[in-house]
């Protein structure tokens, strides 16, 4: 009985050292936009820091706001690849410099996923002008507008293939 035991015992610890061995086939996360790191916030003074300071040492913004170029956006968001091509979002984080109308940093915020507002898509079909034809007037619409040679059997019309007609 201490045999089997024994082989218990050692096929437990071959499984779960098998099992901790699949962390290392995870995908890489992505880091996706400028990431900010939070030492180099602590650099930035507001009140001192400068439009040149900030790019310096922050890099180019992801972004400016919409309507107010003294609001530069620093957007990131660290990903992972999920079975299937979708990614999972584990880390989103914006970073919101403001400066004042002499180009001096005046206020830095951080937001992040908890910030977020949910996002609500309207789905709706354009309405576009005419009948609406059903699948069969789809498919014998045209049965009889054109003729073998190629011109319309409309009168007046251009030809319906080939080069134009020399003037």
């Amino acid at each position: 009985m201490v045999p089997h035991s024994r082989l218990l015992s050692l096929s437990a610890l071959v499984l779960v050292i098998g099992l901790a061995g699949c962390g290392f086939l995870q995908p890489k996360e992505q880091i996706r936009g400028n990431k900010v790191d939070a030492d180099q916030m602590k650099e930035l003074t507001p009140g001192t820091s400068t439009r040149a300071d900030v790019t310096a040492l922050l890099g180019s913004p992801t972004l400016h706001a919409s309507f107010d170029d003294n609001t530069w956006l620093y957007v990131s968001e660290v990903t992972r690849p999920r079975i299937g091509g979708t990614q999972a979002v584990e880390q989103q984080n914006v970073v919101v410099v403001t400066f004042d109308n002499k180009g001096i940093l005046s206020a830095i915020k951080t937001k992040n996923q908890d910030d977020s507002l949910p996002v609500t898509v309207v789905e709706r079909t354009t309405p576009s002008p005419g009948s609406e034809a059903s699948f069969l007037q789809q498919l014998l619409g045209n049965i009889g507008r054109f003729n073998a040679a190629g011109a319309s059997t409309a009168t007046g019309s251009a030809p319906s293939g080939g080069a134009p007609k020399p003037y």
